[in-house]
């Protein structure tokens, strides 16, 4: 750890970390299990899409809920409440014997992800001054990349030698020893005083359920379907309406006055397309290896590591260099690189591939990550005042969730048009359209990159207090 960190800022970081890291994990080993969840419970394909899609749902729907909560009831208390949420949704999954009793706890297990990801990013920020930002970014982003490397290749090992439930058994015990060091070690922190929005918190959680429903059910019900056009509809009204309310708000759960920086909204852009492009290529790329390559689930999640090695290796010393350089070139160079990756995988797959040229590719797009991640993270984060952090995490966290959805819904889209899982050959050709549909995000990620301003250095503390965080850009 850094000699310039106090102790009190390590365990916020250590802490705000292995949250990330469970979370994370989560998302992955489940993905590796589902085969095995379906013949154990007698899951239907639609049953399947829905233990990922209600989490998913959940998720993102109460992000925003979950920072506001942090902000008025502080960041300490919901960060123990989340981790506790988690713990004992964790434990439903494992304990549920029906599909629907799974689908049930995993809405819940996001429910408490939602609670946990934007105030533990929340007291991150807010226990570094700006010039040290990105290099804690940088290291919180360095142990999310750990749980890319264990969570394929875990989720593989527990579904094959002992039991899915195992998956969400992992969670309870590193959940509940966390809970007493996050409550006697990290110091309590609140954002702006006043009364809850409930109309602002009610309109945000449509608007967000509203997209994410027609994201997540687009390819299932139909693009055109009754279902779909009135979900998104509903939730882009639902915006419209969260807007008007937060402009005349007096005390707003999300000022739009943020949205005048243009590190704020290139930012949030930007974390959009970049966890578009690479959850979606993950999803698809984990299949590719058992369908059309024919290897099992922990011989599909060890190929998946050259994605993983290096947000591990690469994020502390990328978040240590945007506070020098600036984010605008690293998410530049970093979504180009991911494009690049991408790309190359989507020209050379093909039934029987060899390996070593696409661990390339997917070294090549995991290093663009590594530099990209943390310097967007910053750029979304660092720049607001530090009475509006907790509100712009919760805005970063729902847009890379939100991302996460669109990406998975329009490559699933342009798979299921182009190929299906009847051959190997098949899988490989709608593959090959859903990677290039990965890489025209990473490239729509690095165009909202472009916008980002200029670099300055960054101010440092006088008198024990902050410079204006805004100082650090040439708008």
């Amino acid at each position: 750890m850094d000699q310039k960190t106090t102790p009190a800022q390590r365990w916020v970081l250590g802490l705000s970390a292995l949250a990330s890291f469970v979370v994370v994990l989560d998302m992955l080993v489940v993905a590796t299990a589902l085969s095995a969840i379906q013949h154990d419970l007698g899951a239907s394909l639609e049953d399947l899409e829905w233990t990922v899609n209600a989490y998913t749902l959940s998720f993102a729907v109460l992000l925003m809920t979950g920072s506001a909560l942090g902000d008025r009831y502080g960041r300490r208390r919901l960060f123990a409440i989340g981790l506790g949420l988690f713990a004992v949704a964790s434990a439903a999954c494992a304990l549920s014997t029906q599909v629907g009793a799974l689908v049930a706890a995993r809405a819940v297990q996001g429910a408490g992800a939602a609670l946990i990801m934007p105030v533990a990013l929340g007291l991150l920020n807010g226990a570094f001054p700006p010039e040290r930002r990105g290099w804690a970014t940088g290291i919180y982003g360095s142990v999310t990349g750990l749980a890319a490397i264990v969570g394929p290749v875990l989720g593989g090992i527990v579904t094959e030698h002992l039991a899915w439930q195992w998956i969400f058994w992992l969670n309870v015990p590193i959940t509940l020893i966390a809970i007493p060091l996050v409550l006697r070690r990290i110091a309590e922190a609140h954002g702006p005083g006043g009364t809850l929005d409930l109309p602002g918190l009610a309109l945000a959680a449509g608007a967000a359920l509203g997209v994410t429903w027609a994201l997540v059910r687009g390819n299932t019900a139909g693009w055109s379907s009754a279902e779909t056009l009135a979900t998104l509809a509903g939730g882009i009204v639902f915006g419209v309406l969260f807007v008007v309310r937060e402009l005349r708000a007096r005390a707003p759960m999300l000022p739009m006055r943020l949205f005048r920086s243009p590190a704020f909204s290139a930012g949030n852009a930007a974390i959009f397309f970049l966890n578009g492009s690479l959850t979606s290529a993950i999803f698809f790329t984990a299949q590719f290896h058992q369908v059309a390559l024919d290897h099992g689930p922990v011989a599909a999640g060890l190929r998946l590591l050259p994605w993983g090695i290096a947000p591990f290796l690469i994020a502390p010393r990328a978040g240590a260099l945007s506070d020098r350089i600036g984010e605008r070139t690293l998410i530049v160079i970093g979504t180009l690189l991911l494009a690049i990756g991408m790309g190359w995988i989507a020209l050379i797959s093909e039934p029987g591939i060899g390996y070593f040229t696409t661990a390339v590719a997917m070294a090549v797009g995991g290093i663009g990550f590594s530099l990209a991640l943390p310097a967007v993270t910053k750029a979304v984060v660092s720049r607001v005042a530090p009475q509006d952090i907790g509100r712009a995490s919760g805005t970063f966290s729902t847009s890379r969730q939100l991302g996460g959805a669109f990406g998975i819904a329009l490559t699933g889209a342009a798979f299921a048009a182009a190929g299906g899982y009847a051959t190997a050959r098949e899988f490989s050709d709608g593959y090959i359209v859903a990677m290039s549909v990965s890489t025209a995000l990473a490239v729509a990620a690095a165009a909202a990159g472009i916008v980002l301003p200029r670099h300055r250095p960054a101010p440092a503390t006088t008198g024990g207090r902050l410079a204006p965080a805004t100082a650090q850009t040439t708008d």
